[in-house]
Parts: C-alpha cells; sequence; structure tokens
C-alpha cells in the first residue's frame, strides 16, 4: 500500500472516529487545514478522507465548506428500521453460530457497562461495543459490513437516547435478555429481543427530539 493510501486511510479512520464520539457534531464545518493539524496529516489525505465520506453521505455541501451531516426525520425513521432488521438478523445467526467464549464476553459486557449509567458518553460508548460484538458473533462478514455503514451513519445524530432519563438501566435489561437468548441458542428470542431492543430505543429518540424542539 502505498504512503498516499495508507494516509489517506488513516484521516478517515480519524475522521470518522471524531465524529462517532461526538468531537463533531452535525452542522460542524470541518476545514482542511484544521483538521491536518489536529490529527497531524498532510492535507491531501484529508482532502480525499472528507471526499470519500462526502460520497458516504456523512459530509454533506453548505456553500464551498463541507459540514457534518445531519439526519432528518425521515431518514431517522428509515434508517432504524434498517437497523432493526440487520440487528434482528444478527443476534439470529449470532445465537446459532457464537462461540462460548463470545457468549461470556457478551455476558461480561453487559456487567461493565452497568457501572457506567451515569455517563451517557461512556455508556454509549460501551453500548457501540456491545452491539459490534453481537455482529461479529453472527460469524457473517456480509452482515457485519452492511451494520458497519449503518452504524456510521448512527453517528450523525446529536444526542444518544441513552441520555434520556432511566433509558440506561433499561438498556442494559434488554441487553441481558438479548444475551441470555443467545445463551440458550434461541435464535428466535434473540432476534425478536434485538429488535424490541431497537423499537424502544428509537421511540426515546424520537420523544427526546419532540422534546427539544423549539415551538414555532
Amino acid at each position: 500500500m502505498s504512503q498516499t493510501r495508507t494516509g489517506q486511510t488513516d484521516a478517515y479512520s480519524l475522521i470518522l472516529e471524531a465524529i462517532d464520539i461526538g468531537v463533531f457534531k452535525p452542522g460542524d464545518r470541518l476545514v482542511e487545514n484544521d483538521l491536518a493539524e489536529r490529527f497531524g496529516v498532510s492535507r491531501t489525505p484529508i482532502r480525499e478522507a472528507m471526499q470519500r465520506l462526502e460520497t458516504q453521505s456523512l459530509l454533506t455541501r453548505d456553500g464551498r465548506s463541507l459540514i457534518v451531516a445531519s439526519l432528518s426525520h425521515n431518514q431517522m425513521s428509515e434508517l432504524y428500521v434498517v437497523r432493526a432488521e440487520l440487528e434482528g438478523l444478527a443476534a439470529r445467526l449470532a445465537a446459532q453460530h457464537a462461540t462460548e467464549e463470545e457468549v461470556q464476553v457478551l455476558r461480561e459486557m453487559v456487567e461493565e457497562d452497568r457501572k457506567l449509567m451515569r455517563d451517557p458518553s461512556a455508556l454509549s460508548r460501551a453500548n457501540r461495543r456491545f452491539h459490534k460484538q453481537i455482529h461479529l458473533a453472527s460469524h457473517n462478514r456480509f452482515l457485519v459490513r452492511q451494520l458497519g455503514l449503518v452504524h456510521r451513519s448512527m453517528a450523525l445524530m446529536a444526542t444518544t437516547s441513552l441520555a434520556a432519563e432511566g433509558r440506561g438501566e433499561v438498556a442494559m435489561e434488554e441487553h441481558n435478555a438479548i444475551v441470555e437468548a443467545i445463551a440458550r441458542r434461541d435464535a428466535d428470542g434473540a432476534c425478536q429481543a434485538l429488535r424490541d431492543h431497537i423499537s424502544v430505543a428509537f421511540v426515546t429518540r424520537l420523544k427526546l427530539d419532540a422534546g427539544s424542539a423549539e415551538p414555532s
């Protein structure tokens, strides 16, 4: 791999991670010089990475500038529909194919994540790790790839549903139900438990958005 390609890949990953963890939020303007200085990368790979993110609809044009994209209500609804279907399939396949070690890791994640209830940002990061582990436990590389695209788009939401009052505790119980269904090799149960989990998260997000909307 050439140095340029390596730099472009690194720059892409760095910007993507910054969006994912909320360093750059929807509507933020990204400037090549600033990004190059922040990440210690030359402007060329930064420019190529930004072009790649634009083609993936993670960045969008605002005049001559590129800003972090945001999701409309309809786009968010469409994303949750796709996410529920794909995540449910991942849980179904995990119940069929996960190793005992992978199930143990999932159980330990749930217990560790219970300690993060007072830190929505940390809980959100832990939540992403938990879901990624289920994706990997499906042992289906094509599904993992598609879910990666879905979760990149999830980063365009300005807030996490886990910030809602009481949502963290409920989400951990939902995670536990998913893991136990996987452990029982209950494919239908795991699928439904994860789909229900996504549905509750969607309802929570809708309520958060409704509560933050400014009156006309």
